[in-house]
């Protein structure tokens, strides 16, 4: 405890330590307990993260002003945004009805397959523990039935919140864009004189957070399309559908990839049974994700995200544990701060706190 006490004491009488330390309580703070309060500022934000690269660009080769520059980005994102609202939504949302619709056969149809199997392999399968499946399936079933019943007498209320979010999310990201300078500096006056430490983790996170969040856009689209164009090919059914949710699962790192695997098995499984079309589509969906894996993701976050595999495989694993979903969501994000300021630790603190070297034999022996 001495050991903690003295750690703590050299931590503490460094006010540049203290001042981050306050930041960073501020906003677990708001985070923690506003984050369904301040939703849509929270996804202003990551936008205008998303349009600072195309804001800067334009202002850099055409000399415009930045407000200028900012509305034509602004604009062409919104016009951008709403056409392929327009145009993907409705096919989503049909898709997404057809699915829903047959999932009792789908179900069926997996029974039926279970069913066989103590037939097939009796050495290993007894019907006893195809019913306990069974029966297990059909509870999780009814539970998922009875949340969407439950949760659909606030469909209204959702669509009037997503009505909100249509026209606050847009203006807050324009001010946020435009206003950036004066914005910052507001929060710079709530700030103490010593902020160098913060300056630094704050510098860090801000540069990979920003091509953080343009490189998942790209490799959303990306992976988006590619996936359609793969399903297409091979006449998946639902292919926009089972395309976005792929595209939207490099979101969640790791894990998103291997939960969507079941819908697209389930889909193929239902359309073609154990034909070979089945493990066409199975094969296909494994060489994309390889490729985005090996292939797209070094190339777009070579210099965005310096984090070791293992790092954020723990990452995901801790902040799932504290915050569910969105602690996933948000845990490469979260990562990276913790990296910037682990890099950005003083280093005389390092010093102080590091083993002494040992003394060069040779140069002792000389002596």
């Amino acid at each position: 405890m001495h050991a903690v006490k003295d750690w703590l004491k050299r931590q503490l009488s460094n006010p540049q330590v203290v001042s981050l330390a306050l930041v960073l309580f501020a906003v677990w703070i708001i985070i923690t307990f506003f984050a369904g309060t301040l939703a849509p500022v929270l996804v202003a934000v990551v936008l205008a993260y998303l349009l600072e690269g195309p804001v800067a660009v334009l202002q850099q080769r055409t000399r415009l002003p930045r407000w200028l520059s900012v509305t034509v980005v602004w604009a062409s994102f919104c016009a951008g945004s709403l056409a392929a609202l327009v145009l993907l939504l409705p096919m989503l949302s049909r898709q997404a009805t057809q699915v829903v619709q047959e999932v009792p056969v789908i179900i069926g149809n997996i029974q039926a397959y279970l069913m066989t199997l103590p037939e097939k392999y009796p050495s290993m399968v007894s019907p006893k523990q195809i019913e306990e499946v069974m029966l297990s399936a059909g509870d999780y079933v009814a539970e998922f039935r009875q949340f969407v019943l439950s949760n659909s007498v606030v469909v209204g209320v959702g669509l009037l919140y997503i009505a909100v979010y249509v026209v606050l999310v847009p203006l807050l990201m324009f001010f946020l864009l435009k206003d950036k300078t004066s914005i910052q500096a507001w929060f710079r006056g709530f700030l103490p004189d010593d902020i160098g430490l913060l300056r630094r983790v704050w510098g860090d996170v801000d540069r990979q957070l920003a091509n953080y969040v343009r490189g998942k856009f790209v490799e959303i689209i990306i992976v988006w399309v590619a996936a359609f164009a793969t399903f297409m090919l091979l006449g998946l059914n639902y292919a926009m559908l089972l395309s976005a949710l792929v595209g939207f699962s490099v979101l969640v790192p790791y894990l998103g990839a291997l939960v969507i695997t079941a819908p697209i098995a389930a889909v193929a499984w239902a359309q073609w049974g154990t034909e070979p079309q089945f493990y066409y589509v199975l094969i296909a969906y494994g060489v994309l994700q390889a490729l985005d894996g090996n292939v797209l993701v070094p190339l777009l976050f070579s210099e965005a995200v310096d984090l070791h595999p293992v790092a954020i495989i723990v990452a995901v694993l801790f902040f799932g544990g504290i915050w569910g979903f969105w602690g996933v969501f948000f845990a490469i994000p979260l990562a990276t701060v913790v990296n910037a300021i682990i890099n950005a630790w003083p280093e005389r603190l390092r010093d102080t706190d590091a083993p002494p070297e040992p003394a060069d034999t040779h140069e002792t022996a000389t002596a």
